[in-house]
């Protein structure tokens, strides 16, 4: 056989998506760069790898990790077969990545697809030489806040539908229930008691001001779930106002961040650099710039971490308490797991006791809802009874 022959048939055996991805990880480089930050990458930027499907890619590359399979093999069997065709994309550009020689954690980073804490801890795995281990652990983490999250959801997200759908019945009942009863009561030429005066105005109000008013909620509530500046500032008025959000909030947060410095300590990563990592899990809260300042502090002055953490920072007392045992006995890992399993039992009660109270509120103000539509619709219906008799007679 020719080589030419050779040649052609080896071209065949790759597919175009292949020769495609090759070519790219031969393009590495300056220009290669340049381009990833144009039109293209904001549009990959705004689809991320789904959680759930990054839980079990994780739990995946740990277990063939652990059998002695190289990284790019890996994600290669992870892909192949996989029901979703963008994952399957994804997955496989970062193994021509690899291939080509870009660190693991330089090519899950180019695809534009992975947030900077992933990327993180791929890269603390990578330097610690325990790669199966960061993706073990990035897995376990993952599934914590996964949980949390859900049951955060499920306590705010079906009351809010709940009170949402109350205020579209009364918004309705408005509408077409009470004018429907002020024009009958006309039709008898009988004049409205005091009472149903007042509740016919309010319909009249309502018919003014209902559209402007549902567009100014459903924007009060996009702006909330889409722009981070305003979602903080809410969150830390209701922190400031009420007790139970304070304690949720905060335990959460402390929860994630001491959940991965153990993760990423006992892995054998610098504190320092940790502490780094471990604080990109909060970002775009208070506490973000609160920890590095503390690491800078306590990597620059010397001081214990603990101090750093009591003296810089709004953690809790008992965990600068329980860092400073842990620093001063040897056993910082064995107490940041022990807070870690703390803070997700406590948050656990908090998220329930918050349930609670949300389902409480909720209940009460279904019941004003409810009554307010009953009263405006179904009231000036039994006043007038009385009314039309005395027309007929």
């Amino acid at each position: 056989m020719s080589a030419t022959q050779q040649g052609l048939e080896s071209e065949k055996a790759i597919s175009p998506a292949q020769a495609a991805l090759q070519a790219r990880a031969q393009k590495m480089g300056p220009q290669g760069e340049k381009a990833a930050d144009g039109l293209l990458a904001q549009r990959r930027r705004k689809s991320k790898f789904p959680q759930k499907e990054l839980i079990k890619f994780c739990r995946g590359m740990a277990s063939m990790l652990k059998a002695q399979i190289n990284t790019s093999d890996a994600i290669k069997y992870y892909a192949q077969g996989h029901p979703s065709a963008e994952i399957r994309k994804t997955l496989m550009e970062v193994k021509s990545l690899v291939d080509s020689g870009a660190p693991t954690y330089v090519a899950f980073a180019k695809t534009n697809k992975f947030d900077d804490k992933f990327i993180s801890l791929v890269r603390a795995g990578s330097d610690s030489g325990q790669i199966h281990k960061a993706f073990e652990s990035i897995s376990l983490r993952l599934k914590k806040e996964a949980e949390f999250k859900a049951k955060m959801r499920k306590a705010t997200i079906l009351p809010s539908l709940i009170i949402c759908a109350l205020i579209g019945l009364f918004i309705i009942a408005q509408l077409k229930i009470v004018p429907e009863v002020e024009g009958l009561l006309l039709d008898v030429k009988q004049e409205p008691d005091g009472f149903s005066a007042k509740l016919f105005t309010i319909s009249h109000v309502v018919k003014k001001i209902w559209l402007p008013f549902v567009i100014g909620l459903g924007s009060i509530i996009g702006t909330f779930l889409f722009v981070e500046k305003v979602k903080n500032f809410v969150i830390n008025m209701t922190m400031s106002k009420w007790r139970l959000v304070r304690q949720l909030v905060m335990g959460m947060r402390q929860m994630l961040f001491l959940g991965t410095l153990n993760m990423l300590h006992a892995n054998g990563i610098t504190l320092a650099k940790s502490i780094d990592i471990a604080a990109a899990s909060l970002k775009g809260t208070p506490m973000y710039q609160e920890l590095i300042d503390a690491g800078r502090r306590y990597q620059a002055s010397g001081l214990p971490f603990s101090e750093a953490i009591r003296k810089f920072t709004s953690c809790d007392a008992q965990v600068a308490h329980m860092i400073g045992i842990g620093e001063r006995s040897s056993s910082l890992d064995a107490q940041l797991e022990m807070l870690t399993n703390m803070y997700e039992e406590e948050v656990n009660q908090y998220v329930n006791e918050f349930t609670a109270a949300i389902n409480f509120v909720t209940l009460v103000i279904a019941a004003l809802l409810i009554a307010v539509v009953f009263i405006g619709a179904f009231l000036p219906i039994f006043l007038m009874g009385p009314k039309m008799m005395n027309s007929a007679m």
